[in-house]
């Protein structure tokens, strides 16, 4: 639970900050036979501001001059090397990945991975943290008239419409779908100069 709460910490202090024109950003979107992938990176450099040691607040300006204010939790090690001026560089990865398996066969599921990882004692203040949540699912329909699939995940069912004219002529009912969602968030601090 620790880790989750600082890494949308950290995704909500990189996406606050990178509004518009002051962060990089970049997508990429790609299909193969049965497969189909989109991704976003998120860069943005932050200065701190203000940092109150009582509750372990760090203010951070973003490069159009927004504030947003994060709380660096005990799993922040070396906190008390922060300091008013530090450059905080915050990269936020956001990936989903779409696979066909043709005739099915695996069990339609739900899982996680997550993890995480900050300094050691000493070393510059960093963190990263990340998961992958996998879903199988099973193609019960398909209306080639509209070009949308229907598929049965362990939790719910949904309608796909499959822009793609090859794409979708690869889908047929009993097939399965496994679909990869990847976050992963990562954290550096520059010392003033």
């Amino acid at each position: 639970m620790l880790k989750q709460l600082t890494r949308a910490i950290a995704i909500s202090a990189a996406l606050a900050l990178a509004p518009s024109a002051g962060a990089q950003t970049s997508a990429m979107v790609g299909t193969a036979p049965g497969a189909a992938v989109a991704a976003q990176t998120l860069k943005v450099t932050a200065t701190i501001t203000a940092i109150d040691k009582s509750t372990r607040d760090i203010t951070l300006k973003g490069p159009e001059g927004n504030l947003v204010t994060v709380t660096a939790g005990p799993e922040v090690k070396n906190f008390d090397q922060l300091k008013v001026g530090d450059k905080v560089n915050l990269q936020y990865l956001e990936a989903l990945t779409l696979e066909l398996k043709k005739g099915g066969g695996m069990i339609v599921s739900r899982s996680e991975k997550a993890g995480a990882a900050s300094a050691k004692p000493g070393e510059n203040p960093a963190a990263g943290a990340g998961r992958q949540v996998t879903i199988v699912a099973d193609v019960v329909a398909v209306d080639p008239a509209k070009q949308i699939v229907t598929l049965k995940g362990p939790q719910r069912t949904i309608d796909l419409r499959i822009a793609d004219a090859e794409q979708f002529k690869r889908i047929a009912k009993g097939d399965q779908v496994e679909a990869k969602y990847t976050q992963a968030v990562a954290l550096t601090v520059e010392p003033t100069k």
